[in-house]
């Protein structure tokens, strides 16, 4: 059984970082890339970045380039997401996702950016 369980999510004040991590189990890692995907409050999902099998790509999307990071523990079998610069538009909630077809998710991790 695939699982992915994110944590990390947390109240901060913007301009503030946070790093949220998904511990994955259930399948080879190492054979999937990986996604963040986030939902905002009273609005529809939104994908946030994506990092290639081997750690060697990043993909962002452009509200987020140069402020998050995606990156990879294939030995740990976890994804990361460090996130700087924080804004208040970046409260949501943020999943972990399975592969480019997104096929598996977790329960998310609650995000709060607010003075």
């Amino acid at each position: 059984e695939v699982q992915l369980v994110e944590s990390g999510g947390v109240l901060v004040q913007p301009g503030g970082s946070l790093r949220l991590s998904c511990a994955a189990a259930g399948f080879r890692f190492d054979d999937y890339a990986m996604s963040w995907v986030r939902q905002a409050p009273g609005k529809g999902l939104e994908w946030v970045s994506a990092i290639s099998w081997d750690g060697q790509s990043f993909y962002y999307a452009e509200s987020m380039e140069g402020r998050f990071t995606v990156s990879r523990d294939n030995a740990r079998n976890t994804l990361h997401l460090q996130m700087n610069s924080l804004k208040p538009e970046d409260t949501a909630v943020y999943y972990c996702t399975r592969g480019i077809t997104l096929d598996s998710w977790g329960n998310g991790t609650q995000v709060t950016v607010s003075s």
